[in-house]
């Protein structure tokens, strides 16, 4: 049965198979939820209406924030932050120490946005030099089973379906979806609103807007389902259509196809896509 917290600060003694444990709760708002099977630290932070399920275990220096739910064997480790709203489900480890062979133990941190879904059996990284971050955006759907690395950059809105593998220091970009299997290489970009299909490896960047495919990732054209769900007009889109004839279908060099688009395309949609090709240091993926 889950205990209701009335105070601040909560000592309780459970027996368990005839031993006693003193069991200090957290500094958890009045109204936050927390398993009796469920370890917290004392100096973790629970929001107002979140709820810890049972064999949680919430370490110290954690932040977690109001109306969260942590199904049970959720593990929070140090220096994590969760927002509000989150929904953890179980078997998740979140604020994993870096699988980085250059990693020599000091602080670093894990932050997640607001209203995040991370499904069952998922892992998430901490950074890996001393003070640097892992960010994980708002309104993100992480589906089962896959890992985001250290230091990397989720945007908000994102889909990251099942069994995907998200390496290190890897930027994806608001409303981007990641079909399930896909393995992304360290450092790889993922520009807004992408779709790239399942099992896809990603070994270069991938520009906004497009539809991604093939063992080692290819351009397909627009990701016209992805725009039309995201409210695009038609004219947005058919402006979209052009870029993508002009950047891969011309046989221009890559700044003069750029320049091009600029040039007859501007809009704020065809500035950010020119802007992130020319930040691109992999380079872009290809058709």
């Amino acid at each position: 049965m889950a205990l209701k917290t009335t105070g601040r600060r909560l000592n309780l003694r459970l027996r368990f198979t005839s031993r006693r444990y003193d069991v200090n709760l957290v500094p958890a708002d009045p109204s936050a939820i927390i398993a009796p099977t469920a370890r917290v630290h004392p100096d973790a932070l629970i929001g107002p209406g979140t709820r810890v399920g049972e064999f949680c275990i919430i370490e110290s220096d954690v932040a977690i924030g109001s109306a969260c739910v942590l199904e049970p064997y959720v593990f929070v480790k140090r220096w994590t932050t969760l927002g509000d709203r989150n929904e953890i489900s179980a078997g998740t480890v979140l604020g994993t120490d870096p699988l980085d062979k250059n990693f020599t133990g000091e602080r670093s941190y894990l932050k997640i946005g607001n209203r995040n879904k991370i499904r069952e059996h998922y892992t998430i990284s901490r950074g890996t030099q001393p003070e640097s971050v892992t960010t994980i955006g708002d309104g993100n759907y992480i589906m089962t089973s896959g890992h985001i690395a250290h230091n990397c950059t989720i945007g908000n809105e994102t889909v990251i379906a099942s069994c995907a593998l998200v390496a290190g220091h890897v930027e994806v970009e608001d409303q981007a979806f990641i079909s399930g299997g896909v393995v992304i290489h360290q450092f790889s970009r993922i520009g807004k609103l992408a779709m790239i299909g399942g099992n896809t490896r990603v070994n270069s960047d991938a520009p906004p807007f497009f539809l991604y495919s093939g063992f080692n990732i290819e351009a397909k054209g627009v990701n016209i389902v992805g725009l039309k769900r995201a409210g695009f007009s038609l004219e947005q889109v058919s402006r979209l259509k052009k870029a993508y004839h002009t950047l891969y279908r011309l046989g221009l060099r890559l700044e003069d196809a750029l320049a091009k688009i600029e040039t007859e395309l501007a809009d704020a949609n065809m500035l950010h896509l020119v802007e992130f090709i020319r930040r691109s240091e992999r380079g872009i993926c290809r058709e």
